[in-house]
């Protein structure tokens, strides 16, 4: 970890976060004017707000990992960034116009089958397992991740206090030489384009990231994730997102159970429940983002430590605590 990475790293999140901010701040008109989200019965929010400005934070993303990709002279998956930008017009005409269910998943499927199928043939994390299915079973797993940061992105800042702990944590990984650089490079930029993003979605948030944010965030965030375990370090790449992982999971075989259109828009989240529960939202993100730090600790550990038994011990306590803060927020502060 020499110090001029430290303070490029440092710089990117900066130059990051300032495009980020400058890109949300400049749209927000053109967002408000095109791009209204206006609140129903399933929203969190209770005045029209423009959505969008995940534009911003994508665009800051690959514009300076890119840059600093050409300057390390370090390559970028061209099939990634290609994704990135697709699955983000995706996002966008959902935005606009309400895309049927299946068309999105399928263009969302193509666009992780591009990054997964693309990936060299040593890029393993179950080894024993034909390459073929395995790869089958990751381009499911992509596809279900990007989806539920997009379910989950339903709360002022719930995005922020997922992403900024994941990718910093992501980064001091890299930094300690046990993540890939490409990963690094986005990671990085990606955590400053949040930070960026912040202030425009503080409560009362006065702009949305949108599908054409939280989709391509998705997977952005699960090929960086993707890489660790490629790396070695699976339980690494499981702990970071476990939060969203259980929340959205467990929500999704719930509505499964009672037969619902599990596909159609809800207020089932734990986290929703939990502002319907008696929680204001910044206690809500404020109790999230101190779960996450707590994953990014227990993450780092077991890949520090190397030990199967480090691991264990941090897998239960991660379940341990997500359980807490699933059940806090399944009760009324009344009771």
């Amino acid at each position: 970890m020499s110090a001029p990475t430290i303070v490029a790293s440092l710089l990117a999140i900066a130059i990051a976060a300032l495009i980020s901010a400058l890109i949300t701040w400049t749209s927000r008109p053109l967002l408000q004017r095109y791009a209204l989200a206006r609140p129903n019965a399933r929203s969190s929010h209770r005045i029209p707000t423009p959505q969008g400005a995940g534009i911003a934070v994508i665009a800051a993303t690959l514009l300076v990992a890119s840059a600093w990709a050409a300057w390390a002279n370090i390559a970028i998956p061209p099939a990634l960034v290609i994704a990135t930008i697709v699955i983000a017009l995706v996002g966008f005409a959902d935005d606009i116009v309400s895309l049927p269910v299946l068309v999105r998943l399928v263009l969302q499927a193509t666009c992780v089958g591009a990054v997964v199928f693309t990936a060299p043939e040593t890029a393993r994390i179950v080894p024993a397992l034909p390459l073929a299915l395995e790869r089958g079973l990751v381009l499911l797993a992509g596809v279900w991740f990007v989806n539920l940061v997009n379910f989950m992105d339903g709360l002022d800042l719930m995005t922020v206090a997922e992403v900024v702990p994941v990718s910093a944590a992501l980064l001091l990984l890299g930094l300690l030489g046990d993540l890939s650089w490409p990963a690094v490079l986005i990671a990085t930029a990606l955590c400053g384009a949040m930070l960026g993003f912040a202030p425009f979605n503080k409560p009362v948030a006065k702009v949305f990231l949108g599908d054409v944010g939280s989709l391509p965030i998705g997977l952005l965030l699960g090929w960086c994730l993707l890489e660790l375990a490629w790396r070695g370090q699976p339980a690494a790449a499981l702990l970071l997102p476990a939060y969203y992982l259980a929340d959205s999971t467990i929500t999704l075989f719930r509505r499964i159970a009672r037969r619902e259109q599990f596909w159609s828009a809800h207020r089932s989240h734990f986290y929703q429940r939990a502002t319907d529960n008696g929680f204001s939202v910044p206690r809500v993100v404020g109790e999230v983002f101190v779960l996450n730090l707590v994953l990014a600790a227990l993450a780092l550990l077991t890949v520090r430590s190397g030990s199967v038994t480090v691991t264990l011990i941090a897998l239960l306590a991660a379940a341990i605590a997500i359980a807490f803060v699933l059940r806090r927020f399944s009760r009324s502060q009344a009771s």
